[in-house]
């Protein structure tokens, strides 16, 4: 069994496989904190396109709630706020397999530059439009950006983190979600009273994207595609500055560049000549990715817990939770909703901390439970309402809900306990999809599983208002239920646990089955 707590250990999770024995032959050196520093720098920089996703996810909440008559004269239908917000998830289902090619044409940094100009174009198209279809245009336009950054940002993180970090790291791209939702949440709540502060509500998205557009100045590209692109010399470069002040900096810099160009190699003797059109590559990617056993059950496993991840209904609490507040008669639905924004951040937080030490597996069918739960009791609660009191969840005709009721405080709380069961798990174990992959079909896979989360995603935005008006919303959130129940299953038989698994482990484990029982064992040997 390999030493976990030698300091030798590969640093890029992508090039691990190759890596690991030959980096154990350097000599045992002292604690490398500027190399550890470079890598946060790294994961936060990236992490604004979390903040960027998360906020512009966020913001729709409070903007449904505040737009009242100010596009194209009239108050938003149903179907209006449906498509307003299903629009930004058709896009990104759009967007996220396109980026996973571009970012091995064009590079993961070049890919979430793009996004940050399309964050910018679409912010200030939603605060300058006076129509419904100028909404619905400016909102696309932040999909085609949320579906990119949501595919790179965790590939380049994961590129660049320690086996034994790569939980913790990639979780960093959730916490700047949860955060950009709580900002969002904040900013909604603070201009809803000014009268088209919706406008200011949509539009501050563009401060964050033009702030990383300045950053990404002083990210390197990840070393990785730089070997790919022919630029080993600034690949090694790279990989130096992460290496920071070990007195081996350049020695095992050295030795994972070969390692990398050694799979590169590899990956081109497979995919054929260099010289291979991008459409015939991606076609033979994907019939890699398809074809081969270990890496079919690592797509299915990826695509399961992002369709899983999504649902489960959570967006469409934060979607809708301030018109959800609204009709349950809350005197001020957007603050009200900061608790469950809160929540969520502050539980990502805590799976943080977690992640690495519990389990990816053991997180999930420990959370998911507490979930189920909370849907039932949230369903059981909406059936306690007066039958006189009729939720409506348009702007028009607003009901009242009875005096002196305490349901509407027990929903918020059954939510908020929803929200605090996903932030642990749900919420961020998806996200580690990246290490399911082996280096050649890495990008493709990535794609496709974020793909999956945003399709999943559409179908939620597209369909929750129409459910909870025409199935009620007891049975919603009883449907909500049993996704979460049919998905808790897939995971106790399909889904092994792969914390503290180099990635060659992780291949080797789903290349003959599933491996549930293999990687437990592992894991308890470990201790």
């Amino acid at each position: 069994m390999e030493d976990r707590n030698a300091v030798d250990e590969p640093l890029l999770a992508n090039s691990a496989d190759a890596a690991e024995e030959s980096l154990h032959e350097v000599p045992e050196t002292a604690s490398n904190d500027l190399g550890g520093l470079f890598i946060w720098a790294l994961t936060l920089s990236a992490g604004i396109s979390g903040l960027l996703f998360g906020y512009d996810t966020g913001v729709i909440s409070a903007t449904l709630v505040s737009i009242k008559t100010d596009l194209s004269g009239q108050v938003l239908t149903t179907m209006q706020k449906s498509v307003i917000t299903s629009s930004t998830s058709l896009f990104a289902l759009f967007a996220s397999p396109l980026a996973g090619v571009f970012a091995d044409r064009l590079g993961r940094k070049n890919v979430i530059l793009v996004a940050d100009v399309l964050f910018t174009v679409g912010a200030l198209i939603q605060a300058l439009t006076s129509t419904v279809f100028g909404m619905v245009v400016g909102r696309s336009v932040v999909g085609l950006a949320v579906g990119a950054a949501s595919m790179v940002a965790p590939l380049y993180i994961s590129e660049l983190a320690p086996s034994e970090l790569r939980g913790r790291l990639v979780t960093i791209l959730s916490l700047f979600i949860t955060g950009g939702q709580v900002v969002a949440y904040v900013i909604g709540w603070l201009f809803s009273y000014m009268p088209g502060g919706w406008r200011w509500i949509v539009g501050l998205g563009v401060v964050p994207a033009l702030g990383q557009l300045v950053l990404l100045a002083f990210l390197p590209e990840s070393p990785r595609w730089l070997v790919q692109a022919g630029r080993n010399v600034q690949a090694k470069a790279v990989l130096i500055r992460v290496f920071g002040s070990d007195p081996h900096a350049e020695r095992k810099a050295a030795k994972v560049l070969r390692a990398i160009e050694d799979d590169v190699s590899e990956e081109t003797a497979e995919l054929g000549s260099t010289k291979t059109s991008g459409l015939n590559k991606a076609k033979r990617t994907l019939i890699e990715l398809c074809g081969v056993g270990g890496n079919r059950r690592a797509l299915i496993i990826a695509m399961m817990l992002q369709a899983l991840q999504q649902l489960c209904g959570f967006n469409s609490l934060m979607y809708f939770s301030a018109t959800i507040f609204q009709s349950l008669s809350f005197s001020s639905p957007t603050l009200t909703s900061l608790a469950v924004a809160g929540t969520n951040f502050l539980f990502t937080l805590l799976a943080f901390s977690l992640i690495d030490r519990i389990g990816r597996r053991r997180i999930l069918l420990l959370s998911i439970p507490f979930m189920i739960i909370a849907l039932l009791c949230c369903a059981l609660s909406f059936y306690g309402l007066d039958s006189t009191h009729s939720l409506s969840l348009s702007d028009g005709d607003q009901a009242e809900a009875p005096e002196a009721s305490s349901i509407p405080l027990l929903i918020l709380l059954f939510i908020t306990l929803y929200t605090a069961a996903y932030a642990v798990g749900l919420g961020n174990v998806p996200w580690q999809q990246s290490e399911l992959f082996p280096l050649s079909v890495r990008s493709l896979g990535s794609a496709l599983a974020t793909a999956t989360n945003w399709g999943s995603n559409f179908i939620v935005g597209l369909t929750f208002l129409s459910m909870m008006e025409t199935l009620s919303p007891g049975w919603t959130f009883v449907v909500y239920a049993l996704v979460c129940t049919i998905g808790l299953g897939c995971i106790w038989f399909i889904y092994p646990e792969m914390s503290g698994m180099s990635l060659e482990e992780v291949k080797d484990l789903l290349s003959d089955g599933w491996g549930v029982e293999e990687s437990l064992k592992r894991r308890s040997s470990r201790g």
